[in-house]
């Protein structure tokens, strides 16, 4: 009965799947969309913010991987680990004076998804 909160670790998983394929292909239109002020130009800010585009995919494949291969329980160990993510972008955001909604918005709802149901993976609440 874990089909639910293992649909949302799948939206999730897929979604910052999605996030990093755009890091790696329009780093620059993507990198508008995080929160923080745009970084100043130079040829390799495009290169450094694909590094983003290459941890976002490995995360959400993580997640995918253990959906194949591990036990409910272990995918919320894992989506639990993964919320450090999010709310470490959220807090970085906000140290560096960005972009308050987006921050708190995006990274700070999306730590509390994960959060939530990693929750429910990890005590059998489906």
């Amino acid at each position: 009965m874990h089909w639910l909160p293992l649909g949302i670790a799948a939206l999730l998983a897929l979604a910052i799947i999605v996030i990093g394929l755009q890091y790696l292909t329009v780093p620059l239109t993507a990198a508008r969309s995080f929160g923080l002020p745009f970084p100043e130009g130079g040829p390799n800010v495009p290169w450094w913010l694909r590094l983003k585009g290459v941890r976002d995919i490995s995360s959400g494949l993580v997640v995918l991987a253990m959906m194949i291969s591990a036990t409910p329980r272990e995918v919320g160990l894992v989506l639990l680990v993964e919320a450090f993510i999010a709310l470490g972008d959220m807090s970085v955001i906000l140290a560096a004076k960005g972009n308050t909604k987006l921050a708190l918005g995006m990274h700070g709802v999306t730590a509390a998804v994960m959060v939530a149901t990693a929750a429910a993976l990890l005590l059998g609440v489906a």
